[in-house]
């Protein structure tokens, strides 16, 4: 018989069938594990990736919709050498940065005037040079210690764009919209130094790939699978690790025992957990025997995990002009105000405006009559509890009321709920002020039990990947996907070494 030290022989269970979980997964089995479990809680693989084709034969991405910059970026290598990005056309008008402002976005007021796109143009300029500053880590002292909302506010100021009522409200609208990538209510709750941690990689977004969508991307790594290697519909309900004891004979092999919710359970020598942080957040405290460490607990307590919803308005045809590339709202009192924000921290007056978080309406690639609405934070969560039909009326009589244009009816719409899903309770991490987030991811890594309490004890037991755990591409795919492969390299060293 062959002794249990040979990789072929380590039994490995990983948790979630995201990028990071499926990474891991291929990773194992191209390295010669011939015992590899993914174990997924939806009914369907991919996580925050989520492919589908609700309104035309044309995809609609529900979540991850970016490949953010080239250079070193794994899933574009994947992207790019099996021919899925999209090409011509209509993908180079979606390589723009995600989000980004172009001279095809019409801004409008909520009294129905177009705001000119001389202010625009210079408001959004400067908004993206002062948040290039934190990103590049070059922030004044003063600035350091500060919210990222009140560092733009205080650098705004400064600045001879700040005497104009336009000028102020398109800045306001500009932090709404940054709350988009950072994930967060608002950037009054984002530190300003700490998101110098991200790193952005080089070359151009992709935001279309190709028909395939993002689904593609996952389908090269399941292939390189065994059939039957991801078991879906098994939300886990318990991890009892640490079980192999000195001295208990031989009767417990595995030190690590997953308990799913509709009764299976799966010993293994190994466990990859892939949840989200929100889930973590959600079920850690009681999903893990024995209890999780100090520290790790206190990192997913304290780094935040943020909600973007998106809303799919889908019409019989389009009423928006050849060259627009969406419609931006204005507010005069906008939710990202430091004064309306201030006022709105107490009480429950937000839910009455929530609809204001919403930064605009974008055309969506491959679908020339539909829209899409961005929208974050605490409003996005409450958003989620109304009915569709609610939410699609209120979006037409704000696209009515802002732009005087005639706007038909909805007649069909796809609004997520990823806040409300009980599986992922979020889209992606942000590092709140006050937060060391080099430190929280590190420990939020950190495999179980700790080295220095191995002596006599089966060493990574309980292994942690997906976005959050990693300190530079924490929010993305190619993230989730790095610490995927990290954690596989880490057990195939054990093996080897």
């Amino acid at each position: 018989m062959s002794t249990s030290s040979g990789q072929e022989n380590g039994k490995v269970v990983v948790i979630g069938s995201g990028f990071a979980g499926l990474a891991a997964a291929a990773r194992l089995v191209e390295a010669g594990f011939e015992d590899v479990l993914v174990i997924e809680a939806k009914e369907r693989v991919g996580g925050r990736v989520h492919t589908t084709k609700p309104f035309t034969e044309n995809v609609i991405e529900v979540g991850a919709n970016w490949i953010h910059g080239q250079k070193g970026n794994p899933l574009f290598k994947i992207a790019k050498e099996k021919n899925l990005l999209s090409e011509g056309p209509s993908a180079r008008k979606s390589m723009r940065l995600p989000r980004s402002v172009t001279t095809e976005d019409y801004f409008f007021k909520e009294d129905g005037k177009q705001v000119s796109t001389n202010v625009v143009d210079k408001v959004t300029s400067y908004f993206s040079k002062l948040t290039d500053k934190a990103f590049d880590d070059e922030l004044k002292s003063r600035h350091r210690k500060l919210t990222l909302g009140a560092y733009l506010d205080d650098a705004f100021g400064e600045s001879p764009l700040a005497a104009t009522e336009d000028s102020q409200q398109v800045f306001e609208w500009c932090k709404r919209n940054e709350c988009t990538d950072e994930a967060c209510s608002s950037l009054y709750e984002v530190s300003a130094s700490q998101i110098s941690n991200y790193t952005t990689l080089e070359g151009e977004f992709f935001n279309t790939l190709g028909t395939g969508g993002y689904r593609a991307v996952l389908d090269v790594l399941l292939k390189d699978l065994p059939s039957g290697t991801v078991q879906c519909n098994a939300p886990v309900k318990s991890i009892q690790w640490d079980l192999v004891k000195k001295g208990c004979g031989e009767d417990q092999r595995y030190p690590v025992k997953v308990v799913c919710e509709n009764g299976q359970s799966f010993e293994a020598d190994h466990v990859i957990v892939t949840v989200s942080l929100g889930v973590l957040k959600d079920k850690a405290t009681t999903m893990f025997e024995p209890s999780l460490p100090e520290e790790k607990l206190s990192a997913i307590e304290n780094l935040s995990f943020g909600i973007v919803d998106k809303i799919f308005l889908f019409f019989e045809k389009g009423f928006w002009t050849d060259d627009c590339a969406g419609v931006q709202l204005v507010w005069k009192e906008g939710p990202e105000d430091k004064d309306v924000y201030e006022s709105l921290s107490e009480g429950e007056t937000w839910k009455k405006m929530w609809f204001k978080k919403i930064t605009g309406f974008d055309t969506v690639a491959r679908h020339p009559t539909a829209l899409c609405g961005w929208i974050t934070g605490r409003e996005a969560l409450y958003m989620e509890s109304l009915q569709d039909s609610e939410i699609a009326a209120i979006c037409v009589r704000l696209l009515r009321s802002f732009t005087g244009w005639s706007v038909p009816e909805v007649s069909k719409t796809l609004i997520t709920r990823w806040g409300s899903d009980p599986h992922v309770r979020g889209s992606y991490t942000f590092i709140p002020d006050g937060v060391n987030g080099v430190e929280a991811h590190k420990a939020l890594a950190s495999p179980l039990p700790p080295k220095d309490k191995c002596i006599g004890k089966k060493h990574l037991q309980v292994l942690f990947a997906g976005e959050a755990t990693h300190e530079k591409f924490y929010t993305t795919t190619h993230g989730a996907y790095l610490t995927g492969v990290r954690e596989a390299e880490r057990l195939i060293n054990y093996y080897n070494d």
